[in-house]
């Protein structure tokens, strides 16, 4: 897109917001793929939060989470890996954990 002319702004316009939406979607489930969703045990508070019943789906923990008046915790899982950098050089990434 050429930022001085505007060219190529209409293309963006140009895509239905559902369509848009859709791939939004697509790839949130995707990047989150390794989440993990928790109640919290009962009697804990947001300052020292204890997890609890684990749900399946994002979905079905904010559903619970309204039903129970109550807040839901979401848990990212990594590790540490060792990896060579296009220089050659040994760096120590993340790597997401997907659960099986």
């Amino acid at each position: 897109m050429d930022t001085k002319t505007g060219t190529g702004a209409g293309e963006l316009s140009a895509r239905p917001s559902a369509e848009a939406g859709n791939a939004r979607r697509r790839r949130t489930r995707v990047e989150n793929a390794h989440v993990r969703y928790f109640l919290p045990k009962p009697g804990t508070s947001v300052d020292k939060p204890e997890l609890g019943q684990e749900m399946a789906s994002e979905g079905e923990a904010l559903i619970q989470a309204f039903k129970s008046g109550q807040l839901f915790y979401t848990l990212d899982v990594w590790k540490a890996v060792p990896e060579v950098n296009g220089s050659g050089s040994p760096m120590i990434v993340k790597q997401a954990v997907v659960r099986t």
